[in-house]
């Protein structure tokens, strides 16, 4: 028995994988099921077979007019035949020898099958070099959400988008601590809490034998977001928002959006789904796949909110891929200002994707001695990156690479 389970997983296995050259979304879940269906009714004829492949293999008309054609080609019978039902008796109704009869007969053809099922494989891969139908260049058995999590934001439907939402919701985009101005009783202090150290007295009769000191407490930092709109940034701008949607709501994010003006879209992402944020975000932005005025929009932020207090002691996160139609002159001026008053400068630029890219757009070129961190984050699987720069401790500025 053990001989025939094997001979049936490897039956499952080639045929799924002749089926897949084929064009058929044929994975491991579909394999499994054949097997079990193929265990459970054990078929001893060819049509039998084919039955429970037509059971467990296809899901359309289309695909199962390939399966028989594919059927036909590997097992070498045609897939026409008489039904199950003009076979004989129900197996439910056959005697126990009857069983282990149609076992017996099963094992042997299963192992008859590997045999044609690899020189099919064989074949169609000698082929392929020469054949004008389309085929599988690369399977992927993964599920949905694993093909989509390594997939370009580019290259992503409005739909696919919204399913990465469940993984996005998983990220968390933490920002290092501060500080703060106010104090907690606690061990180690510098000075020492006379109220705690009363209070702690009065268990004593007042005599104090124990001085509580004081320490500092800390806060996470605020996250401010400037994110790109124009048309080169629109897909990863949509990317970016949810992901800021998902992901950055403990971080307390002000998030602002331009392209030929600063906009804020705070209040748009309090929302109680991506889409419906999404959807407020492009409302709110009457610029959305416009122009691209770097400098204007980041001297505006510096104007409006930067002196403010709203960037002192922040982490900035630019998204951008540092395209601008004004002077890079002005963008240089403006990062230095915010380079000055933020904590640190992280930089999201989907085309660093590419190991040969350079910062010689202008816009990027004078931005890039400002910033900490310049990270790609065009995938789900690239979010680790800008995850881990926006939670490092530690101030750096990256140096302009020099130009082939």
């Amino acid at each position: 028995m053990e001989s025939m389970a094997d001979d049936l997983a490897a039956v499952a296995a080639g045929f799924g994988a002749v089926l897949r050259r084929a064009g058929l979304p044929v994975g491991p879940g579909r394999s499994e099921r054949f097997a079990a269906a193929v265990t459970l009714v054990r078929p001893v004829t060819a049509p039998e077979l084919l039955n429970c492949a037509l059971a467990t293999l296809v899901s359309s008309k289309d695909q199962a007019d390939v399966l028989r054609a594919v059927f036909a080609d590997v097992f070498g019978q045609s897939p026409d035949g008489p039904s199950r039902a003009t076979n004989g008796p129900d197996p439910a109704e056959r005697p126990q020898s009857q069983d282990l009869t149609d076992a017996a007969t099963a094992a042997r053809m299963h192992a008859s099958v590997v045999t044609a099922i690899r020189e099919a494989g064989s074949a169609a891969a000698d082929d392929s070099g020469d054949a004008d139908d389309p085929e599988i260049s690369r399977p992927y058995l993964g599920s949905p959400l694993e093909r989509l999590s390594g997939t370009d934001f580019a290259d992503l439907s409005d739909e696919e988008l919204a399913e990465l939402a469940v993984l996005m919701s998983r990220l968390t985009l933490a920002v290092p601590p501060r500080r703060s101005r106010r104090h907690r009783p606690g061990p180690g202090g510098r000075h020492t809490d006379m109220r705690a150290s009363l209070r702690e007295a009065r268990r004593t009769g007042g005599d104090v034998f124990r001085l509580i000191g004081r320490v500092p407490l800390t806060r996470p930092r605020r996250l401010v977001v400037l994110c790109d709109i124009s048309g080169s940034m629109e897909p990863y701008a949509r990317a970016m928002i949810q992901l800021l949607y998902c992901a950055a709501g403990g971080a307390r994010a002000e998030v602002f959006s331009f392209a030929t003006r600063l906009t804020r879209l705070t209040p748009a992402l309090a929302r109680s789904s991506p889409t419906a944020a999404l959807r407020e975000a492009g409302q709110a932005a009457p610029d959305w796949l416009g122009g691209t005025r770097l400098g204007v929009a980041l001297r505006e932020f510096n104007d409006s909110y930067g002196r403010r207090g709203l960037a002192r002691g922040a982490v900035v996160l630019i998204i951008s891929d540092g395209w601008d139609t004004g002077d890079p002159a002005l963008v240089e001026r403006e990062m230095e200002r915010l380079s000055l008053v933020a904590y640190r400068i992280v930089w999201v630029n989907p085309r660093t994707k590419s190991a040969a890219y350079e910062p010689l757009a202008g816009g990027m070129a004078a931005a890039w001695p400002h910033c900490d961190a310049v990270v790609s984050g065009h995938t789900v699987k690239a979010l680790a990156q800008l995850s881990a720069a926006l939670a490092d401790p530690v101030r750096r500025r990256a140096e302009i690479r020099p130009a082939a």
